[in-house]
């Protein structure tokens, strides 16, 4: 017999992918929909009773109703409305992924510097209070992958000539 974790996370894994059905389908995600289609799960409580299980059905639940919104607006409106607002959010969303980009880039620059003047304490000891913020940015690569050294007392205080 396997452990309940490895059976919990497998069935997960089986109603993650049903959900997943029911949401392309468009038909109602209910705990009974799951259980109906679920090889293991035979009733509906087995979905509300457990916290993970019922989070995720929540979850679909929530994703079906936005996406059953948007496709009743698209519905109302013309074929060249719709494709212009495409076009305006591909723009849009281009536009974000640019300056974030560029927000990352200058986030790695901003920390490089204050290692090189040997604020690195100063910066660790902010980010420990903040792990979340801390790990979101490592997500993004937005962390120096590698240590950063002060820069050597004999070159900082050299002035640079002009």
């Amino acid at each position: 017999m396997s452990k309940p974790d490895e059976t919990t996370s497998s069935s997960d894994d089986q109603m993650r992918e049903i959900l997943e059905t029911l949401l392309a389908e468009d038909e109602n995600i209910t705990a009974r929909a799951i259980a109906r289609l679920h090889p293991s799960i035979k009733a509906a409580s087995s979905i509300t009773r457990s916290e993970s299980r019922s989070r995720l059905l929540a979850q679909y639940q929530l994703r079906q109703a936005e996406y059953r919104q948007w496709r009743a607006r698209v519905a109302r409106r013309s074929g060249a409305d719709t494709a212009a607002s495409l076009a305006d959010k591909d723009v849009r969303i281009a536009e974000l992924e640019s300056i974030v980009q560029l927000l990352t880039a200058s986030h790695l620059a901003m920390l490089r510097a204050v290692g090189e003047l040997g604020g690195v304490n100063k910066w660790a000891k902010f980010y420990e209070h903040h792990r979340e913020i801390r790990d979101r940015l490592a997500d993004f690569d937005a962390m120096p992958a590698a240590p950063v050294s002060a820069i050597p007392p004999e070159e900082s205080g050299k002035k640079i000539k002009r």
